[in-house]
């Protein structure tokens, strides 16, 4: 068969060649005649392709498929010497084959699709990053065309009904539209009209004035694949590209793609991308050029990429609005159904979907329908239970941290067992974390707040700014949706009662549930236990056993606590935390009980009465850390109590916060020799620390801060021979530091921000041989100039100063 063509003769004469050893070899062996066959056809496909785009006439393309061809030609001819027991020739020959059958195959699409104009390109670029068709023995084989991926059109129309958003698009519009921004992440929770607000915001008449034609709008899976995106971009403007080897080809084609588009206004809106998308992201950030925008939309915040926009939920009125648009009500509905609706919207607190699913899922119902739904809600059914779109769209997105990130998926549904609309101490979490996943360090918990943060589903919240982490956290408190504490308390309930990891029980007045009644005697294996009681509490827990408790978490609302009388039998007990909600401190009795817990670790104890445990506490030899916040402390330590050090041998570290009718540290806590760390903040009322404070022999750390009405430190506090860190930061009485403070020889970073009526320091700081980090405020800093010149190695952090102290009174309330 003769190739009769025009244009390149290497090429022409090339592609005999390898036409006829085909033919040759074919009729010669048996081993290899299906698999020759196969490239016969290909080669019969390739010659009209050749032909019709012969007017190209680009030699160089040619010349370099020629050489590939003359290669093929090599392989055909060394298949004809295999014989028929060289079985590992065979294979090695039969895989070369193969190579070259599909490389010939993406060669007739390459010059179907593009020409011979659109291949010399291809060529140049693909010869830069190892080329498919560089030696036929080589390991890049060409891929079949992709699938197409869902999502890719002109941009999807916005719903008819919006409610809640002209204001956020104003905001995005504002916030993406500026010049030195180029990527903007719009997150939210799961439901929260993320992908809404960003079609509107494509169809919006001043954006699409901007972009005109040139905006993208995909919805990416939970792992997009950027080779499918790029191939869907030129489909998009009626383009194809050839199959991409590899990641840095689809890259190549993008930047192609972007300067091709950048002479005018680009946007591309990235729809639900979620974590672990990062690399995708970036080969779009990279791209820094005039009038280029990304919106992204995602449950998780990037904050690496730049800047974001945070959706929030509906205020009362759009919640209202949206309710009725989903239940189909019309304006003149029933005053009862009305009164219904807004106690609905209520308990779906503002989320969006949680509004649509339940108002659809009532329209057309009979009012009695109505009100036994909201009577079941009331008392605590989930909402989550009766609306399976609902609980898929939140459960998504701790699915996805099952393999990625298990402890953080734990961490958030501990969330749970905190009552509903209260803030959670991040200084609580720290302590159940600690134990329950080897979270030693603070911050590392901290860290994972962060990132629930990030996820959009939790809000850490620091009630002021601090400057520079410290490791103490007692300021960050952390919020969660009702509807996300709603997905945790279900996902916790997964299993059978007995077999669960963490068991919440919710108890309103005396209604206790009947498994615990009934199951009293069979043992739960529960490592968190949390226990949450209203003002109408009264009655006294069943027997129940924890032999794998490790965290019990009381929550409750009266004036006084008896302790369950189970716990003296939770022997693998680490952490008690104990949070009264009623307005003044608690009595908290049968604190006895804790004397068999041989493992108990760590306490933390809110707006309880001190005096009234430190009467019949008995020595709780394994505690090490102690945390009072919004306590009564008094003489908690006074005569007729029990010694101290007795009580808390082995305690190494104490927080006191909020405590506000502390007037004077009790002196009986500079017994506590072991101490290592004595954390005293937001103490507005203390005026004096205890002279024998420098019997603390131990002590590394001492936190003083926000104690506005301390006066000054004790001259004892010289001895303080380990001490490391001293935080004085917003003591605004004291006057003057001890003279002798030169001694604390050991002391490396001193805060003594706003610290107003400091007047100067004493000489012997220059004796502070240890000291590297000074953090102060602009004023503090001049009583530092005289002393800089004798001090070289020490590092002055002068922090400028919010005149918002906000945080005072949020601390006071």
């Amino acid at each position: 068969m003769a190739v009769d063509l025009v244009g390149g003769g290497t090429f022409r004469v090339a592609f005999q060649m390898l036409f006829d050893a085909v033919i040759a070899v074919k009729k010669e062996t048996t081993m290899f005649k299906s698999m020759l066959g196969d490239i016969k056809s290909t080669l019969d496909s390739l010659q009209p392709v050749i032909k019709e785009r012969e007017k190209y006439d680009s030699k160089e393309g040619l010349e370099n498929f020629a050489m590939q061809m003359e290669e093929g030609v090599k392989l055909v001819y060394k298949c004809s010497k295999v014989g028929v027991w060289s079985w590992c020739r065979k294979y090695r020959y039969t895989r070369k084959l193969d190579e070259l059958d599909k490389c010939l195959q993406r060669l007739v699409e390459v010059l179907k699709v593009q020409g011979i104009r659109d291949v010399k390109e291809t060529l140049v670029s693909l010869r830069n990053i190892e080329t498919v068709l560089h030696r036929i023995e080589g390991n890049l084989v060409m891929q079949n065309q992709p699938e197409k991926i869902n999502g890719w059109s002109s941009v999807p129309e916005s719903p008819p009904v919006t409610v809640g958003l002209d204001v956020p698009l104003k905001e995005l519009k504002i916030q993406l539209l500026k010049d030195d921004v180029s990527m903007l992440v719009l997150t939210a929770a799961g439901g929260c009209g993320k992908t809404t607000l960003a079609k509107k915001f494509c169809q919006d008449q001043e954006v699409k004035d901007k972009f005109k034609n040139n905006i993208f709008f995909v919805t990416l899976s939970k792992k997009p694949n950027l080779d499918l995106v790029v191939h869907e971009l030129y489909q998009r403007k009626g383009s194809q590209v050839p199959a991409f080897e590899n990641e840095v080809t689809a890259v190549y084609w993008l930047q192609l793609f972007l300067k091709e588009t950048s002479q005018n206004s680009v946007l591309f809106v990235l729809d639900d991308v979620w974590s672990g998308s990062e690399s995708l992201l970036e080969k779009f950030d990279e791209f820094k050029m005039t009038n280029y925008k990304v919106l992204v939309t995602s449950r998780f915040a990037f904050p690496r990429f730049g800047s974001s926009y945070r959706l929030e939920f509906l205020n009362d009125e759009d919640a209202m609005a949206l309710f009725h648009h989903s239940a189909f009500l019309e304006d003149k509905s029933s005053y009862a159904r009305e009164d219904l609706s807004r106690k609905i919207v209520e308990l779906c607190k503002g989320f969006p979907l949680a509004i649509t699913a339940v108002g659809r899922s009532l329209r057309g119902q009979p009012i009695e329908i109505w009100r036994k739904r909201v009577m079941e809600w009331s008392k605590g059914s989930s909402i989550l239970a009766s609306n399976n779109d609902l609980l898929a769209c939140l459960k998504s997105s701790i699915d996805a941290l099952d393999k990625e990130k298990p402890t953080l998926k734990e961490c958030f549904l501990d969330l749970c067992s905190f009552p509903k609309d209260q803030r959670i101490s991040a200084a609580t979490l720290i302590d159940m974390w600690a134990e329950l996943y080897g979270l030693d360090e603070p911050n590392l918990s901290i860290a994972n707040l962060y990132e629930l943060t990030t996820q959009s589903l939790a809000n850490l919240i620091a009630t002021r700014n601090e400057w520079e982490a410290d490791g103490y956290y007692t300021e960050h408190f952390v919020t969660q949706h009702d509807m996300l504490r709603e997905l945790a308390i279900h996902q916790a309930s997964q299993d059978p009662i007995g077999q669960r990891k963490r068991l919440i029980i919710d108890i309103r007045g005396d209604n206790l549930p009947n498994w615990l009644t009934e199951a009293k005697h069979q043992p739960m294996q529960a490592r968190l236990l949390s226990i949450l009681t209203d003002g109408a509490f009264s009655k006294k827990w069943p027997n129940m056993q924890l032999p794998k408790a490790e965290v019990l978490v009381l929550n409750f609302e009266t004036n006084s606590y008896d302790l369950p009388e189970f716990v003296k039998k939770m022997d693998k007990l680490k952490v008690l935390i104990v949070t009264n909600f009623s307005f003044l401190p608690a009595e908290l009795n049968n604190f006895q009980l804790l004397g068999s817990s041989s493992n108990l670790k760590r306490i933390r104890l809110e707006r309880i009465s001190i005096p009234s445990i430190s009467k019949n506490i008995k020595q709780l030899e394994s505690v090490q850390k102690i945390s009072l916040f919004m306590c009564s402390i008094g003489q908690a330590f006074g005569k007729g109590s029990i010694n101290i050090l007795d009580a808390l041998p082995n305690l190494g570290e104490m927080d006191i916060d909020c405590c506000h009718e502390l007037v004077e540290l009790p002196v009986e806590v500079c017994d506590l020799i072991r101490l290592k760390k004595l954390s005293i903040t937001n103490c507005h009322n203390l005026s004096a620390l205890p002279e024998k404070i420098g019997k603390l022999l131990s002590l590394e750390v001492l936190r003083l801060r926000s104690c506005t009405d301390l006066l000054e430190l004790p001259s004892s506090i010289r001895n303080l021979k380990k001490l490391k860190f001293l935080d004085i930061s917003y003591c605004f009485s004291i006057k003057q530091l001890p003279e002798h403070i030169g001694e604390i020889c050991s002391l490396k970073k001193l805060n003594m921000r706003q610290c107003s009526r400091l007047q100067d320091l004493p000489a012997s700081v220059l004796d502070l041989e240890q000291l590297k980090d000074v953090i102060c405020d602009e004023e503090t800093e001049l009583l530092w100039e005289p002393f800089l010149p004798f001090l070289k190695n020490i590092h002055i952090k002068v922090v400028k100063e919010d005149n918002n102290l906000n945080w005072l009174h949020k601390l006071r309330s």
